[in-house]
């Protein structure tokens, strides 16, 4: 773990994270052990929140466009809070750690989804690998699009 202050990514210091988050060094440190430790567990948010999204989608909507909505969510918040957000994706996607454990955390998204999308109706036993690819293609076309909109520094369209 890195001290208070220390840079511990590529950009973004402890410091940095409690500031924006409007609490102490001390708070920040009571609540997570590690910048690392507040990664894991947005990510998790993020994904409990899009599995929650796709379960609520309509039963007969095609899986693609369920898939398309609840994606998008996420990435529209990232242009609404472009500075902040561009910070944080960056910082994932720069830190080979955090980077990690987003595709590590994305690999438990693409479980979760591919789940809902099996208890859909109109995909029976004939295809049972369509719930995993589409979910993972999803997952691919959300990474390629974060990837994209980090690079533009925040100008491409989410």
């Amino acid at each position: 773990m890195a001290l208070a202050g220390e840079v511990v990514g590529e950009e973004v210091t402890t410091d940095e994270i409690a500031s924006a988050a409007g609490v102490s060094k001390r708070t920040f440190f009571r609540y997570f052990a590690s910048k690392e430790a507040v990664v894991v567990r947005f990510l998790t948010d993020l994904g409990a929140g899009i599995h929650r999204e796709l379960a609520a989608r309509p039963a007969g909507e095609r899986p693609s466009l369920a898939l398309r909505s609840v994606l998008s969510g996420p990435l529209a918040a990232c242009a609404d809070h472009s500075d902040r957000a561009l910070r944080v994706v960056r910082l994932i996607l720069r830190t080979p750690a955090l980077h990690a454990r987003l595709l590590e955390r994305q690999g438990r998204w693409r479980e979760g989804l591919a789940a809902e999308l099996a208890r859909r109706p109109d995909l029976g036993p004939d295809h049972e690998l369509y719930p995993e690819l589409a979910a993972g293609m999803a997952l691919t076309a959300f990474n390629t699009v974060l990837h994209r909109w980090s690079d533009s520094d925040g100008t491409a369209d989410p």
